[in-house]
């Protein structure tokens, strides 16, 4: 049994303050590596759900298994955007349950050292500032990094479609 804890502990330092990084509307943000599961490149057969947020674009089969996506843009309250052979579904575990992340494009995997990390401000309201749990400083330029469990509250996703 030591050696199934070693090696979760060794899978968790690699992962250790590593950064899946996106685009959306040309700002960069960042999700915690750890949440990845894989990214599907490229828009693939969604079908919508009624009775949805908008922000819900429906669901997908991913290998057998059904899987709801959300585009990140509307859940930002951005403007949609038609999709593109750029567009990607990042599929993240969120709380135990599979969610597709519809962006714009996937940037890179990026090492984001916790002292280059500094909480946002304080007193800025907006949308989409309960969502950012960070901001990365990378070189000259900056991450604004999820917090993955508030893209969707537990009542969300209690009622998202999932087989």
């Amino acid at each position: 049994m030591a050696d199934a804890d070693n090696l979760e502990m060794e899978i968790a330092d690699s992962q250790q303050d590593k950064y899946l990084t996106f685009v959306l509307d040309g700002e960069y943000y960042g999700i915690e590596i750890r949440h990845v599961i894989e990214i599907i490149g490229g828009i693939q057969a969604i079908t919508t759900v009624p009775e949805l947020p908008a922000y819900v674009k429906g669901i997908i089969n991913l290998r057998g298994k059904i899987i709801p996506v959300m585009d990140v843009r509307l859940r930002f309250k951005k403007a949609a955007q038609e999709y593109t052979d750029r567009t990607c579904i990042i599929v993240i575990d969120l709380r135990e349950v599979t969610v597709g992340l519809i962006v714009d494009t996937v940037a890179e995997v990026t090492v984001i050292p916790a002292d280059d990390i500094v909480l946002p401000p304080a007193g800025a309201k907006g949308s989409q500032n309960k969502y950012i749990k960070g901001i990365g400083k990378v070189g000259g330029q900056v991450r604004l990094l999820l917090d993955c469990d508030q893209l969707l509250s537990q009542d969300e996703t209690d009622s998202l479609p999932l087989a």
